[in-house]
């Protein structure tokens, strides 16, 4: 199945501009999140690159910020980039796992592989990836028993519905015994 992120950008659009006064926009560096302003009217999820799992991840990130996070850029989020140390690995995915719980469903709501990251290439130490991954299946578990957020859940709907996927279940996100080969 072709993933477009120009198609991304539209359903994501199409689903949140009127609602929400926000819109995804490709951005040549890092993503980042920018409430609206005097100079720009509408809340803009800017994701690097054109890189469509990029976009899937950011606008994770927006569908659980909540109501006040999203007035501030970046959602007010702490971040460290890569290079981090073993404590600072572990406070960032402590942040990441509800995140990449909602962007592994959205991914199976499209058809598209998922893989966890780590983000930490130039780390002094080897992150436990597995570990991450069990975690991240949890939270997964966690949503489709207890509810997606409503943004996401929202999302998930719009994507069922242009790329012709099945509703979501459980079976599709096994518990990680070994690390996934992407």
């Amino acid at each position: 199945m072709l993933h477009r992120y120009e198609d991304l950008i539209t359903i994501f659009n199409d689903t949140f501009l009127q609602s929400e006064n926000t819109i995804l926009v490709k951005g040549d560096d890092e993503p980042i999140y920018l409430p609206a302003d005097k100079d720009h009217p509408h809340h803009r999820i800017v994701f690097a690159h054109g890189f469509f799992q990029s976009g899937l991840h950011e606008i994770a990130h927006w569908c659980i910020a909540g109501k006040e996070r999203r007035q501030l850029v970046d959602f007010g989020y702490w971040y460290c980039p890569d290079g981090r140390d073993e404590k600072t690995q572990g406070e960032f995915e402590n942040h990441e796992v509800r995140p990449q719980a909602l962007e592994w469903l959205f991914s199976e709501a499209i058809g598209r592989k998922f893989g966890v990251s780590c983000d930490n290439l130039a780390g002094d130490f080897e992150p436990d990836r597995l570990k991450f991954q069990q975690r991240v299946q949890q939270e997964v578990v966690k949503m489709l028993n207890e509810g997606i957020p409503p943004r996401g859940e929202k999302l998930i709907m719009a994507f069922h519905k242009f790329y012709k996927t099945p509703a979501l279940a459980l079976s599709q996100f096994p518990y990680p015994e070994t690390i996934w080969d992407l």
